[in-house]
């Protein structure tokens, strides 16, 4: 039986545009989507589909051997402003998730693991400019610590079990295929909506708030060229940095009003500011350079215009259906 990936959080801002791209290139009967619940009639026509919640094991299990499942991605998370108001289920989701995975490759029932880390393992005392691969890491949110302990275990399940699992520190992502899923960098994807639909936005960061950020097409590319490098060159295992561009909602805003004209920004910050000021504004990330080739393509302006361009084409689809 030919074997297959499994994506576990298929439904998610990340998961599904990953699933599509690898279905692209794997043929959607090799890969196998999988969320706690079904998604939109589209979604789930597109190819194989299996309701998972990710925290229970045998449930996993199951569904890994029936498939002949070699690859996962295991994408279901509870992100940074969501996992503030729900603490202990935030924890509860992302850790249990990650050890059920990991131990399905210790015990060989698959090969190879990706899972996703972010920018939230860094804290207020990292330095915030150009944040090397190793430096301190102190994170202060509940997504951040998760994800720092995380990327501990997926080191020591390499060294001492020989699981090869492979992870980037993802920096905000920009999409307009799915809606929003509760991060601190959302603000750069609610602006082009609401530019589009009333002329004006009001950020949830200050004006002045630099985080790196990365476009989703960039961000499938890292995810999918990481997992196709031969082993011996993934030199951390852990996670790499993955830097992106770096930008301000002041500068973000003022692309966007050159675009539709009329555009008014405004701001007024909440419990995510916070958040924001505990990460860093700019990233290194040459170890992923020097060890598997990555360069990102889409600068602030290309960004800019894809995503205008992209709400405007599925504005346009939706209202012809």
């Amino acid at each position: 039986m030919t074997s297959k990936i499994l994506i576990v959080g298929a439904c998610g801002q990340i998961g599904s545009e990953l699933t599509s791209k690898l279905r692209e290139t794997h043929g959607a009967e090799n890969v196998i989507a999988s969320d706690i619940r079904e998604s939109n009639a589209d979604f789930m026509n597109s190819g194989p589909f299996e309701v998972l919640d990710a925290t229970d094991f045998e449930a996993f299990e199951k569904i890994c051997k029936s498939h002949n499942i070699k690859t996962v991605y295991m994408m279901a998370a509870m992100l940074s402003g969501t996992a503030e108001k729900f603490p202990m289920k935030a924890w509860d989701l992302n850790m249990t998730s990650l050890f059920n995975v990991l131990d399905l490759a210790k015990n060989e029932t698959i090969k190879q693991v990706f899972w996703p880390s972010s920018i939230a393992v860094f804290g207020p005392t990292t330095p915030k400019f150009d944040t090397p691969q190793q430096t301190v890491m102190e994170p202060t949110t509940v997504y951040g610590i998760s994800k720092q302990a995380g990327e501990r275990w997926c080191a020591y399940y390499h060294k001492r079990y020989g699981v090869d699992v492979r992870s980037i520190r993802y920096p905000g992502l920009i999409s307009y295929k799915t809606p929003p899923g509760g991060g601190t960098t959302d603000y750069a994807i609610e602006i082009f909506y609401d530019a589009l639909e009333k002329e004006e936005y009001t950020s949830f960061l200050s004006k002045d708030t630099a985080l790196p950020m990365m476009y989703m097409d960039d961000a499938i590319e890292a995810t999918i060229s990481i997992m196709k490098t031969p082993a011996e060159q993934i030199k951390v295992r852990s996670s790499y940095n993955l830097g992106g561009v770096s930008f301000t909602p002041e500068e973000l805003g003022k692309l966007v009003a050159e675009e539709i004209d009329g555009f008014q920004m405004n701001y007024d910050p909440d419990f995510r500011q916070a958040i924001a000021d505990s990460w860093p504004s700019s990233i290194n990330d040459e170890e992923a350079q020097k060890d598997w080739n990555w360069q990102h393509k889409y600068d602030l302006e290309m960004i800019v215009k894809a995503m205008l361009e992209g709400i405007r084409s599925l504005e346009n689809s939706n209202s012809e259906a």
